[in-house]
């Protein structure tokens, strides 16, 4: 192969080939975005091995047809971005868990878009969540998340059913023995509500694992290092499967301020005050919201986390932003990986 040796290349030349990579890296992208849209569906832990960077989106069930008609704009508005699944979140109850499935039969056999279905134990009696897994499953759904569940609006406390399951873990075991579903789990870089310490937090994390989870997503969170030092512990507890941040995209103060009192996530003082500071000026919150989040995902990725899931809140445009302003800055891979074709690093070095 022939090479130039550093020397030999001037200033003004170097100049010129980084101006033509990036022209070349731009083209590249372009010529990626005109292939046909409809995705081939997968099970996420095998894209997380051979797709990078690896975004995602999170919606929820709204409650009528006109809300469903709006959510499906808006999926179709992100579809261009090409993200590797979407997820839909889980609402107890008869009609409720009913929009969920429903909606994500609608999403992955007429948009083409691999979906993850959340589950949780809320309301449900295993003979009811049997029954669920075998609708999702002849409906094509190959990915659920499966979850605890917080408790119904009203109580305090989780309470189990009599006849289901008390943890995300028995669930996760019960789908690992009698369903072939590739399954995800939660994890809480800022310690679970519920949990009396990160060592308790991350002995529930083992067991979810080691009942079958094979990737996890995380709580929203605002400070990177907290996700950081997460994985550092989750490493060193011998857990080895990807593990992508959870990210939210601020548009509203008051809504994220009553959000994240709700699970426990923390805003750091400097971004709370300057939230606060545009308390009354709900543009400035959204243009501070998205430019926070692209500094924040492209931290993440340059440091090695194996992408980000979106919490979009069943809109588009901040995620859009955020999402179009990573792939045009490529700011996770070298040009070389541009050229090559971006290989993901082995599985126990991923964050």
């Amino acid at each position: 192969m022939f090479m130039l040796s550093p020397p030999v290349i001037s200033l003004s030349a170097k100049l010129l080939l980084f101006i033509m990579l990036d022209w070349l890296g731009a083209r590249m992208r372009r010529r990626r975005f005109q292939l046909p849209l409809r995705n081939q569906t997968m099970r996420i832990s095998e894209g997380l091995r051979a797709r990078r960077p690896f975004f995602s989106f999170e919606f929820f069930p709204p409650q009528d047809d006109a809300g469903v008609a709006q959510l499906l704009e808006t999926i179709e508005t992100l579809r261009s971005l090409r993200p590797a699944y979407v997820s839909i979140t889980y609402g107890a109850g008869g009609s409720a868990r009913a929009r969920t499935v429903e909606l994500s039969k609608r999403i992955q056999n007429e948009i083409g878009l691999t979906v993850m279905s959340h589950v949780t134990c809320v309301g449900s009696s295993k003979r009811d969540l049997r029954n669920l897994f075998y609708e999702l499953r002849d409906s094509g759904i190959e990915n659920i998340m499966a979850l605890r569940g917080d408790p119904p609006r009203g109580q305090s406390a989780f309470v189990p059913d009599p006849n289901g399951f008390a943890y995300a873990s028995e669930l996760i075991a019960m789908l690992r023995r009698e369903f072939d579903f590739c399954i995800g789990g939660a994890a809480y870089p800022e310690k679970h509500p519920d949990a009396v310490s990160f060592e308790d937090d991350l002995g529930h994390l083992v067991e979810k694992v080691n009942a079958g989870a094979e990737f996890l997503v995380t709580q929203l969170f605002f400070d990177n290092e907290a996700y950081f030092r997460f994985v550092e512990r989750v490493r060193a507890a011998g857990i080895r499967v990807p593990i992508l941040p959870g990210i939210w995209p601020i548009t509203n103060y008051k809504q994220i301020a009553r959000i994240t009192a709700m699970c426990g996530s923390i805003l750091p003082p400097k971004l709370r005050s300057e939230l606060e500071a545009r308390a009354e000026e709900p543009e400035a919150v959204k243009e501070l919201g998205v430019s926070y989040a692209t500094l924040q995902c492209t931290d993440l990725l340059r440091r090695g986390a194996p992408g980000i899931h979106f919490y979009t809140l069943n809109r588009s445009p901040a995620t859009r932003a955020v999402v179009s302003a990573l792939h045009a800055a490529t700011a996770w891979q070298t040009y070389a990986e541009l050229l090559a074709g971006s290989q993901p690093p082995p599985i126990g070095k991923l964050a």
